[in-house]
């Protein structure tokens, strides 16, 4: 079984940080591709950011390089640094994992969600 555990959430004042971090266990043999999704109360989830194993990077365009999104592939481990963090960026963060536990076919993984609030 694989699981993804997020960490790092929590409350933050307009202007602060925060880290979060995803870690990927169980019977994996490659993950391809990690991304951190949010949403909102009353809106639909949407993409923050993505990596590649091979580092491509992709940012949504609220990003506006106040996120950065990064990985330790030794670790299964996912990152998004998140700075200069705006009462917008109110949600509930999930983190995704395309992995592979065999060499037939990769799925996509969801961790549970960590819930970040920017407020004063």
């Amino acid at each position: 079984q694989v699981r993804l555990v997020e960490s790092g959430g929590g409350l933050v004042q307009p202007g602060g940080s925060l880290r979060l971090s995803c870690v990927a266990s169980g019977s994996i043999l490659s993950i391809n591709a990690m991304g951190w999704y949010r949403q909102a109360p009353g809106k639909e989830r949407e993409l923050v950011a993505a990596i590649t194993n091979g580092g491509r990077i992709h940012y949504a365009d609220f990003v506006q390089g106040r996120f950065t999104i990064s990985r330790d592939n030794a670790k299964n481990t996912g990152y998004l640094q998140m700075n200069s963090l705006k009462p917008e960026d109110t949600a509930v963060y999930y983190c995704n994992a395309n992995l592979k536990t065999d060499w037939r076919t990769a799925y996509d993984y969801w961790g549970q969600g960590t819930r970040v609030t920017v407020s004063s």
